[in-house]
């Protein structure tokens, strides 16, 4: 379960990119509130078929949207950092979704109530536009990910997770382990640690223990398939990005 938090100096809102794009009237409409909340590593924010009573905008760390079959495996159709929000469920109007969201990077983020959005988007304003837009981005997102894990190596694929991740905390580093890796990818952890260990001979990345930094983004980017390209620039096309402008 999320913590509601109270700090000396919290995290900026405008850390995240669809509330930093906000015109000043609109943010200033919604800043009363908006609350912080803590995401630790493993909070499942909701599960599949749940009712979501708020939207979150993370402004650190990252959350996974997790499929789960019958069986038991499972695997992530997108992920969620500091340029999005989490609980579109809210304003598409189906009020629940058939995956679950899982904090796969620890962080923060401020969250919205269900009568707030839908107030917000009754009025037909900025963030109305940003959500569909964002809306939109992900659907390419969650798309090009079946096609990826459909037809490109498990080399690529990781390629492509490690510099999403990356981009999403705007941190080399990423906290996590190779089991849940393959969790969220639907491989073997074995097969995970290989192509780790591969990418690792290659000079473009280090481990250690739940730990992985990026010490060679270019060479990734060459090595990854073109899906990375696809779905980044999808998210720059379609949403703006004050962080440009600085």
């Amino acid at each position: 379960m999320s913590k509601i938090i109270a700090k000396a100096l919290p995290p900026d809102p405008k850390l995240n990119r669809i509330l930093a794009a906000l015109p000043a009237q609109d943010y200033a409409r919604i800043l009363p509130d908006l609350e912080l909340v803590e995401m630790p590593v493993g909070w499942t924010m909701s599960e599949s078929g749940d009712h979501v009573n708020f939207l979150h905008f993370p402004t650190t760390g990252i959350v996974s949207l997790i499929y789960a079959l019958e069986d038991g495996s499972s695997s992530e159709t997108a992920l969620v950092g500091h340029e999005g929000m989490v609980g579109i469920s809210i304003f598409m109007g189906g009020e629940s979704m058939p995956s679950s969201t899982e904090v796969q990077s620890a962080g923060y983020a401020y969250r919205l109530s269900r009568k707030v959005m839908k107030r917000e988007f009754a009025l037909g304003g900025q963030l109305q536009h940003i959500a569909l837009l964002f809306t939109q981005a992900m659907i390419c997102q969650t798309s090009q990910t079946a096609v990826c894990n459909q037809h490109h190596t498990l080399d690529q694929q990781l390629c492509r997770w490690l510099l999403m991740s990356s981009d999403r905390l705007d941190n080399n580093e990423l906290l996590i382990t190779q089991e849940m890796i393959g969790n969220l990818l639907g491989v073997r952890r074995e097969s995970v640690t290989q192509t780790l260990g591969q990418l690792q001979k290659d000079g473009m990345i280090l481990r250690a223990r739940g730990r992985i930094t990026l010490v060679n983004r270019p060479k990734l980017e060459k090595r990854v398939c073109e899906c990375y390209a696809v779905v980044n620039d999808e998210y720059e096309r379609l949403l703006p990005n004050p962080r440009s402008k600085a």
